[in-house]
């Protein structure tokens, strides 16, 4: 069975649920580069103001990969449920960033 992203919350419970086992620390991590074409774009973007849109999408696909890879990691524990779940970033590089998602996989009833 697949586990529904309703069932990864950043809380220490999920509501409704009662945790029956914990199984440990779960994650996702991708890294992910600015492409020069990109990066350009941004640039005038940045000229203008505003919602940087090119760097929104960026992120937001490096979050959600960082995240379905999580998911991946839970299932294969044999969990259900994710809590405690949490984003980081760093940059490791000029333009280079390491999207981290963690939390603690656990089977709920």
């Amino acid at each position: 069975m697949a586990l529904e992203h309703s069932r990864v919350t950043t809380g220490n419970e999920l509501e409704g649920r009662r945790i029956t086992k914990n199984l440990g620390l779960v994650r996702g991590i991708t890294v992910r580069s600015r492409s020069i074409v990109g990066a350009i774009g941004a640039g005038f973007q940045t000229l203008l103001g505003g919602n940087i849109t090119l760097y929104e999408t960026l992120c937001e696909k490096a979050r959600e990969q960082a995240f379905d890879r999580m998911i991946e990691h839970a299932e294969t524990m044999g969990a259900n449920a994710v809590i405690g779940m949490r984003y980081d970033a760093t940059d490791i590089g000029q333009g280079v960033t390491e999207v981290l998602a963690y939390g603690t996989a656990v089977i709920v009833e």
